[in-house]
């Protein structure tokens, strides 16, 4: 008789474990040859809700660390990633892409893990300021994280969409929860293995699988969401997501024109745009007064 293969069962990643949709809801992936090659959690709103209660949980440890040690986690990460490189290959095949593909995929999302581990103690020195002002003040503006970040992730790639969007969030000492590729979610979950084998602090980032018509109304009204990243082109959602937005004062980016391959998606302005701009003002001593001094 002829084996039957055990196939990976894909489940979703909230708070550094990997518990199933709370609703019992699955869709299946098939192969080119109409074979179902696994089953993934169809993410519901309560599992939604959950990830939200878990990245604000873990927001404030995270938001704490040093930049340094950031850039040290996010470091490792690319190494395990490059540890597991023929895993990932193999699971962007089986979606459908050639194997040249698939090889380059990979290799360009781990450096991009590596660019942007290279810019988490560095993005602060580029985009503070000491400001002027007409009073015996130091003026500097600092940028901080914005807090809760949800992305709904690019749906035509299995890992590099997920890459694009989660490190430079996370370099920037933002949590977010992410729903991952629908037609291509493979990658999302073994790259939640990764996550949760590094230093990675749990629920700093929590990814679900599933579909994005449920779901991109929850992102977008959310009460403690601070920003959301939508790199899809559905106009509908794009709409209701502007809309929602506008209502709870959440602010979002509609990254659907970028070319994830091209060298203008990673960059340090997208660590910037999820992050809050504090200005503190500290008075200066007034050593040459009337009452002596030099």
């Amino acid at each position: 008789m002829a084996r039957l293969e055990v196939l990976k069962t894909y489940k979703i990643f909230i708070g550094g474990q990997f518990p199933r949709t709370e609703s019992g809801r699955y869709y299946p992936i098939k192969n080119k040859k109409g074979e179902v090659i696994a089953n993934i959690c169809l993410s519901s709103r309560k599992d939604f809700r959950n990830a939200v209660v878990t990245a604000r949980w873990a927001f404030e440890g995270w938001r704490t660390r040093s930049a340094f040690n950031r850039s040290q986690i996010l470091y490792r990460i690319a190494e395990m990633m490059e540890g597991r490189k023929e895993q990932f290959i193999s699971e962007i095949v089986l979606q459908g892409s050639s194997l040249k593909a698939a090889k380059e995929e990979v290799e360009l999302s781990i450096d991009r893990t590596v660019y942007y581990a290279g810019w988490c103690d560095k993005y602060q020195a580029l985009f503070s300021s000491v400001n002027p002002v007409a009073s015996s003040h130091f003026n500097f503006s600092v940028p901080e994280p914005t807090g809760v970040v949800a992305i709904i992730a690019h749906e035509d790639t299995s890992l590099l969409g997920l890459v694009t969007a989660i490190a430079p969030v996370i370099a920037g000492g933002n949590t977010c929860v992410v729903l991952a590729s629908e037609s291509k979610p493979f990658c999302a979950i073994t790259i939640s293995e990764v996550f949760n084998t590094s230093d990675l602090s749990a629920g700093v980032v929590n990814i679900l699988t599933g579909n994005s018509a449920e779901l991109h109304t929850h992102f977008s009204t959310h009460m403690d969401v601070n920003a959301l990243i939508y790199y899809r082109n559905d106009k509908t959602e794009i709409k209701t997501i502007e809309e929602n937005a506008a209502l709870n004062v959440k602010r979002i980016f509609i990254n659907n024109k970028i070319n994830l391959s091209s060298a203008k998606s990673q960059s340090p302005y997208f660590i910037f745009d999820v992050q809050e701009i504090k200005t503190t003002w500290h008075p200066i001593e007034n050593i040459g007064s009337s009452k002596g001094g030099y």
